[in-house]
């Protein structure tokens, strides 16, 4: 039985689609700031100051944050932690999560990975506890690296990348026989979003 998932990074490709949209057809990961427009199934935020940003808006309390444990707010209430902390990303970090649940085909939205023009490619870019959107953009190895990883551990399970204008596909993924890509358009007219 196909059980579905889609993982949000915070890369601009994912602006055009309706988030709301996704849970109707499968469980909704996502990471850092996304709460402050929509409510995934799901938070991943593993950097201090976005986790001391959620706290402060209470939002763990009604819903599913996960995080890995630290100093700065071990005490604090409502929080899911990681066993143990892999020490990634919170993008790739979400994707793992939705690889170790029963989710079968697995679709990535807003992992970009590269800037635009070398400047950063965020939808948060200029808001608290994100970068300038004139700024450098963060290098991208370490993401792309642990999206390798976990799609190789979880050989049996179906990714699929959507893609934004750029359509930028780094050569490394050219081996991973469980990842594929599509483009939005694509990915709208699949699941009949408008």
């Amino acid at each position: 039985m196909k059980k579905i998932a889609f993982v949000l990074g915070n890369g601009t490709s994912r602006k055009s689609i309706d988030l709301n949209q996704l849970k109707e057809h499968g469980t909704v990961y996502g990471c850092n700031a996304l709460y402050r427009e929509f409510e995934p199934d799901y938070l991943v935020a593993v950097d201090a100051k976005m986790i001391l940003e959620i706290n402060k808006a209470g939002y763990q309390h009604d819903h599913s944050v996960w995080t890995n444990r630290n100093r700065a707010y071990d005490k604090m209430n409502g929080f899911n932690f990681f066993q143990s902390s892999k020490g990634w990303s919170s993008g790739p970090t979400a994707l793992h999560l939705a690889s170790e649940h029963k989710n079968n085909e697995i679709y990535i939205l807003g992992f970009d990975y590269t800037g635009i023009d070398n400047k950063l490619n965020n939808i948060y870019a200029n808001t608290f506890n994100y970068k300038k959107s004139h700024e450098r953009a963060t290098y991208h190895g370490n993401w792309l690296r642990q999206t390798l990883i976990t799609c190789q551990k979880f050989s049996e399970k179906r990714y699929i990348r959507v893609l934004g204008d750029d359509a930028f596909i780094p050569k490394e993924f050219s081996n991973i026989e469980n990842l594929s890509h599509i483009t939005v358009e694509e990915f709208k007219k699949f699941f009949n979003f408008l």
